[in-house]
């Protein structure tokens, strides 16, 4: 076996944390380097949780009645000029086909970063009345945005996604759809990533562009930095002006529709690494687990028929367990000891192991071992309790998770009224900062220039009150939350 999966080679995560999370991808077989620069291969590992992430939300998505369809992957520049603002936020990270086929094309081709105007350009042809609406798509795909500092899951010039895409009769029909995806992504999140975070609405500067609104889910990572989990837009009908998208209503007039659009991609994993993982590895939530269990077979016996004996119970257990929804996997590596399977099980986030030879053949039990609390003795359990008492475990390792990340992002969110208390804060712990704004850009702008801290969200149950803007003293009547980001 490789040594890349020995701990003792792995950076600490109190050290160095930007290492710590490169070297946990690569080492636990998530991810690798592509030969592109800033582009990144799936591995099986890593894939196989994206896989589990897709089910979950495509099967959301589906009974909202949203279906899943397919887009070109190239957008005709001419499209994504239709909509000014829209051209603007994306022009530094397009990548633009000029040549096909050996030669030189009559209009550049751009390779999707989004795709809201391949989209809506077929939407206008597709929409005429009334009857057509609400019109909703949701496209499982890949996008290419020209990232200058890559960062596997995290930014990389090639991600995954999925994009859903709404066209509705009314403002208030098109609002319902943006909390219905916000809500989605909230619940992806806290119930089956075991991530808490804070939702709520950006600024204009940091919103969309072309959108009239952007929703997000915003999470703290354990080095102080803030993560976007996902948004949810209100578009408003901006984008059904430019694209000519029009429907007849009951009454026979002619009228425009109001869009959404909303995404989450590969960024998710990357927030699963940082947030959970240890010094020993990864610790995947057993929701989204592509294996909940593994079972390690100690054969080192030289009695065949003992060993074919341990082999065929471990065999009935597994059987067993998938009987009871559990995704459980026999461990078939021959080739190394017992202490580099259980290194290999850690660094793989795993969330319970078995260890079965011949003593808990004889003892007729076995020892569950948690990877969530490696430092405690594992759970002796009888055969025939064995599936229920996984289940309650791994519902068991799911909820303390959850309860970590709770308490550690109400103990790093700070309340201040003085900006020098705010750039104190940003310059020892990071973390999230709650503090009055005047929604001035000119003030956001300086203070993104001077401490590297962004407006993140305005949390949704915010409050109008009466304070003064951190940075430059003026009236500001909302806290919004800042920090430094990914």
């Amino acid at each position: 076996m490789k040594k890349d999966i020995e701990k003792k080679e792995l950076t600490k995560k109190s050290e160095d944390f930007s290492k710590w999370y490169t070297e946990i991808i690569l080492k636990a077989r998530l991810a690798d380097y592509a030969p592109v620069k800033g582009c990144m291969v799936f591995r099986p590992y890593g894939y196989a949780i994206w896989e589990n992430i897709q089910k979950i939300l495509d099967d959301w998505i589906k009974k909202a009645n949203v279906k899943n369809a397919y887009f070109p992957l190239f957008i005709p520049e001419q499209l994504l000029k239709k909509e000014k603002d829209h051209i603007e936020g994306f022009s530094p990270e397009l990548a633009v086909v000029t040549i096909g086929g050996g030669k030189k094309l009559e209009e550049k081709l751009v390779v999707r970063p989004t795709s809201e105007t391949i989209m809506y350009e077929m939407f206008s042809k597709w929409i005429e009345s009334w009857r057509d609406l609400p019109f909703m798509v949701n496209q499982w795909c890949n996008v290419v945005r020209w990232e200058k500092r890559p960062r596997l899951f995290i930014r990389n010039i090639e991600f995954l996604w999925q994009e859903g895409h709404t066209v509705h009769a009314s403002e208030k029909e098109a609002l319902k759809m943006v909390d219905w995806a916000l809500d989605s992504y909230i619940k992806l999140y806290r119930e089956f990533f075991a991530i808490d975070g804070i939702a709520g609405k950006k600024s204009e500067s940091e919103k969309f562009p072309g959108a009239v609104d952007t929703n997000t889910y915003e999470m703290l990572m354990p080095d102080g930095k803030v993560l976007q989990g996902c948004t949810s837009h209100d578009l408003g009908r901006n984008f059904s002006k430019a694209f000519n998208i029009n429907f007849i209503d009951k009454n026979g007039v002619s009228r425009i529709p109001w869009q959404t659009s909303w995404g989450l991609s590969t960024r998710s994993i990357g927030a699963l690494v940082m947030a959970h993982g240890d010094d020993n590895g990864l610790i995947i939530p057993p929701k989204i687990a592509p294996v909940q269990v593994i079972i390690i077979p100690v054969l080192n016996i030289k009695e065949k028929n003992a060993r074919n004996k341990i082999a065929g119970k471990v065999y009935d257990i597994k059987k067993d367990m998938e009987k009871n929804g559990i995704r459980v996997e026999i461990s078939e590596d021959n080739n190394s000891s017992l202490g580099r399977q259980l290194n290999d099980c850690e660094l793989k986030g795993i969330p319970l192991k078995i260890v079965f030879g011949s003593r808990e053949y004889r003892q007729k039990k076995v020892v569950l071992s948690r990877r969530d609390k490696l430092s405690e003795k594992g759970e002796e359990i009888g055969f025939a309790e064995l599936s229920s008492e996984v289940i309650k475990t791994l519902k068991d390792i799911q909820d303390n998770l959850f309860k970590k990340s709770k308490k550690h992002l109400k103990e790093n969110i700070k309340e201040c009224a003085d900006y020098q208390e705010f750039k104190d804060i940003l310059k020892k712990e990071k973390g999230f900062i709650k503090a009055y704004w005047c929604e001035d850009p000119k003030c956001e702008a300086k203070i993104k220039e001077e401490t590297k801290a962004t407006t993140r969200v305005l949390p949704r149950d915010s409050k109008d009150e009466k304070g003064k803007c951190i940075y430059c003293g003026k009236a500001a009547a909302r806290k919004w939350i800042f920090a430094q980001a990914y």
